[in-house]
């Protein structure tokens, strides 16, 4: 059980079993948001990016077993959830993006990044709204809304009606599904496009 001292609700954790059979996670419960989206019938297994021409590619299965982690392959693939506050970026304050750690399509960004006190990393919005699908889940026998990869089709987390403005929603996403890109290397890393975002304006000075 969590008490999330910003809302004052009170959560309860479920267990969840990798597919090896050891305790994976606790499950990020909350009100589920309004309508859910439906997914994608057969998501594009390569899409490239209308601004960087970045192809976004999802490997094969056997390929994936070899480049995640079974952390990550659980998540991504078989919609496990990862521990809270035992995460890789629940509590990463750098500025940068975050993409799906399966095809590198570009999710969220650090600016609409904040601490929910939920031992997840949630977001306000997507960074790339197009990049980002939803759909009914009710595994825990009622219905939430969880957030997948357009392109992928990668379990990212679920999203919920309970966060803060502007938008008031809540992106729940489990770290292991994704990959941070510090601002200082998005133009080696081929997300240039978004460098911009985290430059300090430019003020002018005027002569008196």
């Amino acid at each position: 059980m969590h008490y999330n001292r910003r809302t004052g609700v009170t959560r309860f954790s479920f267990a969840g079993a990798l597919a090896a059979g050891t305790l994976a996670a606790l499950l990020c419960v909350a009100p589920a948001c309004a309508q859910s989206k439906p997914a994608d019938a057969a998501p594009a297994s390569i899409s490239k990016s209308p601004s960087s021409g970045k192809a976004f590619v999802k490997p094969s299965d056997s390929e994936l077993k070899k480049k995640l982690t079974p952390l990550q392959y659980a998540v991504t693939q078989h919609e496990d959830t990862e521990t809270p506050f035992r995460n890789q970026y629940w509590d990463n304050h750098e500025p940068g993006i975050y993409v799906d750690v399966v095809s590198g399509e570009p999710l969220f960004s650090s600016l609409d990044k904040y601490d929910s006190g939920t031992g997840w990393p949630s977001f306000t919005r997507p960074l790339e709204p197009q990049n980002i699908k939803t759909k009914s889940d009710r595994m825990l026998g009622y219905e939430r809304v969880e957030v997948r990869s357009a392109k992928a089709d990668s379990h990212l987390g679920h999203v919920f009606d309970d966060g803060p403005r502007p938008t008031g929603l809540r992106y729940c996403m489990n770290s292991a599904a994704m990959r941070f890109i510090p601002a200082s290397q998005l133009e080696a890393e081929g997300y240039g496009q978004y460098a911009a975002l985290f430059k300090a304006p430019v003020t002018s000075k005027k002569g008196k």
